[in-house]
């Protein structure tokens, strides 16, 4: 390369890392893996004096349905399956977009990626919903509410997939117009 600093706008230069994609594939799966028990297993445990309960994401989502609430209900639907599940098909799009030369336009995929990336930010607000909810209910004596093992699976998922579009480089989105450079 010969330079480290962009004649044009002074930012420092970065190479290109090759094995990305394999970074990408590899934080998907551990996602994807770690996701299986956040939607299988309790997200909260409540315990009261007369019962013990315990509620996956999607059994939560339908309590609140049924309890009146069907806003909070498809917001939680939204949240933690829709958005989760829809980054990961989006993820999965563009490595693979990137790995067999995809007819969609090199512009459309960078919206997407950058969509991934932004929401990314936001997707961890489940388990703060969690742990506002298990620090506020804390009536010893009444009632008490835990998070429940799902919640590390979720953050773990989260995590991961935020890791797998970091590990993105939206760079190779564009290759396809010159040719110049292999997808691997």
């Amino acid at each position: 390369m010969g330079t480290e600093i962009c004649g044009r706008c002074g930012s420092r230069l970065s190479s290109r890392d090759e094995t990305s994609l394999q970074k990408v594939w590899a934080w998907w799966l551990a996602g994807i893996i770690c996701y299986i028990p956040a939607n299988t297993e309790p997200m909260l445990i409540t315990k009261t004096l007369f019962q013990n309960e315990s509620s996956t994401i999607v059994g939560g989502a339908i309590e609140l349905f049924e309890y009146g609430n069907p806003g909070i209900a498809l917001i939680i639907l939204i949240a933690s399956v829709g958005i989760p599940v829809a980054k990961f098909f989006c993820i999965a799009f563009l490595a693979l977009s990137v790995r067999h030369r995809s007819a969609t336009s090199p512009g459309t995929r960078h919206r997407i990626y950058d969509v991934v990336e932004y929401i990314g930010r936001w997707s961890m607000i489940d388990v703060f919903v969690v742990a506002i909810m298990s620090s506020l209910v804390q009536f010893s004596a009444v009632a008490t509410v835990t998070a429940g093992p799902a919640s590390l699976a979720f953050a773990l998922s989260v995590i991961c997939t935020m890791l797998s579009a970091q590990s993105f480089d939206s760079r190779r989105l564009w290759d396809s117009i010159d040719g110049s450079v292999p997808a691997r």
